[in-house]
């Protein structure tokens, strides 16, 4: 007979930024990558942006694995269908932690981005912890089922919601299908973005976020 147990521990974990904190600093960008992603590489699409008055913070998903057969490359994943209730636990503490050590929502404007897998992680932070942003963006990704009107009334953020016209992994109906349930969710003023393009993430619409 097998028995699955747990157990609390202390543990580290690594975060990346992008450009410095400063008194120039107008806005915090606080950025959930996708599956696959380290966190210091998913800074890259933030490169464009005003460095001088943008400062960006990417938290690291835990489970790292190694992409391919030959070992070299590193990704990581947010959750999975295993033990996820306790994962998601662990994660949103996790997250926690790096925003209240890197934002200050009183001094500054705060962008909270996820993209791909990131978006549910976004989305439940945000909800979990009554995150009070200036905007929300939703990039290429859908919103937790468990996700429900009460846990995000509070929210007064502009809410983005951006997906390529030729994602692969969003067919029509589920973009309509996220589409209304984020309306449901955050109110019939999301602004749904649609752009010519894959499952990637648009550094264009992103640059145009702050304009």
């Amino acid at each position: 007979m097998t028995t699955e147990k747990e157990i609390n521990y202390q543990h580290t974990n690594s975060y990346s930024t992008l450009n410095t904190l400063s008194d120039r600093t107008k806005t915090i960008w606080f950025v959930c990558h996708g599956m696959g992603y380290l966190s210091r590489y998913f800074l890259k699409y933030f490169k464009g942006i005003n460095a001088e008055e943008n400062y960006i913070v990417a938290p690291q998903a835990v489970s790292k694995y190694y992409q391919g057969k030959n070992f070299k490359h590193v990704g990581a994943s947010w959750l999975t269908k295993e033990n996820t209730k306790a994962e998601t636990k662990n994660v949103l503490t996790y997250l926690k932690t790096v925003f209240d050590a890197e934002v200050d929502i009183s001094k500054h404007n705060v962008i909270v981005l996820g993209y791909s897998q990131g978006v549910s992680i976004a989305s439940r932070f945000v909800a979990h912890y009554k995150i009070q942003c200036d905007q929300l963006v939703l990039h290429s990704g859908g919103l937790p089922k468990e996700l429900e009107v009460s846990h995000l009334s509070y929210l007064k953020a502009k809410v983005s919601m951006i997906y390529g016209d030729k994602d692969q992994y969003i067919t029509n109906e589920r973009l309509e299908y996220e589409s209304d349930r984020a309306k449901t969710l955050f109110g019939n003023d999301v602004n749904i973005i649609t752009f010519e393009g894959v499952h990637e993430m648009n550094t264009k619409i992103i640059n145009n976020l702050i304009d």
